[in-house]
């Protein structure tokens, strides 16, 4: 997996609101005395571990949503071995690596709870991110990247429109939960970038890492909304999460040059499970179990020999590569 992030919880999630959440917090599928330790735990923990249990949670987001991508271009290379075993890890990144750090940290809460954090994200995303990156993209020159940014600078006000009538559905109990998004499905061929200033490239960057981890959580929260009997609430969170990853992301994915040739997909591969094992889980580790968060030390070490194990996969289907 790679790094850095993302969107929305870039926003909604960022490490202060993890911290606010985690007082309420309710971890998802475990028994009830594990929920409640878990809970304890995240109420204590450091703040530098809730920061770099965030950190994780955007890159297993960005490694899912890439490795996705990444999996389609080896089947359009009819490498379809490497395709599995992109879309593989992929789903441990999501399924396995970001659900325990979200559980650690507190992340997912009430159906309420959970609504708050998505507006609060889609609002700043709609107010102040995107419209920013567009108002910088128009004066690089990178005018389809502008449009792009203004264009889902509109749709997460939509969204957040949406989460405010499904909050005060939840709150009230009147009213009716919205209707969820359809998402189109955008392909992401295999490109150069198709914008040419720096701080375009590095504003892609941060939307695609905030989509990717809008999209991870997003699904959380509907995975919750169905425990608590919501099924309404569930069809919106995961609506709304389809957009972020497979209209968002992937029209970002397309202008930054995101998937390259199978081969040099592989290569990207390998370097960030490499920097995830060697260096970024183990200091993660390192400064939890500094501060006794012994739970957050085990997953980041835990972590971090999954990830190897991937870096040792990728480079095989690399040297077998034909």
């Amino acid at each position: 997996m790679f790094r850095h992030s993302i969107r929305t919880l870039l926003v909604g999630l960022c490490t202060l609101t993890a911290a606010s959440q985690a007082a309420t917090a309710v971890a998802l599928a475990v028994p009830l005395d594990h929920h409640r330790a878990t809970r304890t735990a995240a109420r204590v923990l450091h703040t530098q571990t809730l920061s770099d249990l965030t950190a994780a949670m955007k890159g297993e987001a960005f490694a899912h949503a890439s490795y996705t991508l990444f999996g389609a271009q080896a089947d359009r290379e009819a490498q379809s071995a490497v395709g599995e075993l992109f879309r593989t890890t992929a789903q441990t990144e999501l399924n396995e690596h970001l659900h325990e750090a979200a559980t650690l940290a507190g992340t997912v809460g009430t159906n309420a709870a959970n609504l708050r954090q998505a507006i609060d994200g889609e609002t700043y995303e709609h107010q102040v991110m995107y419209r920013g990156f567009a108002d910088q993209a128009r004066q690089d020159g990178d005018l389809e990247a502008a449009d792009l940014f203004t264009e889902i600078a509109a749709d997460e006000g939509r969204h957040r429109d949406a989460f405010r009538t499904a909050f005060t559905v939840v709150t009230t109990g009147r009213g009716t939960i919205p209707a969820p998004p359809n998402a189109d499905m955008v392909p992401v061929p295999e490109g150069m970038p198709k914008v040419k200033a720096a701080r375009t490239k590095a504003n892609l960057d941060t939307a695609m890492h905030g989509e990717a981890l809008a999209h991870a959580n997003y699904m959380l929260f509907a995975e919750r909304a169905q425990q608590t009997g919501n099924p309404e609430l569930a069809r919106l969170f995961e609506g709304t999460a389809g957009v972020e990853l497979h209209e968002h992301f992937a029209e970002e994915a397309v202008l930054a040059g995101l998937v390259r040739t199978t081969k040099t997909n592989l290569d990207k591969a390998i370097t960030g499970e490499h920097n995830e094992a060697t260096t970024l889980y183990p200091g993660f580790a390192k400064r939890a179990t500094a501060v006794g968060d012994t739970a957050a030390a085990g997953y980041f070490r835990d972590t971090a020999a999954d990830e190897a194990k991937h870096q040792a996969a990728f480079q095989q289907a690399l040297d077998e590569l034909h």
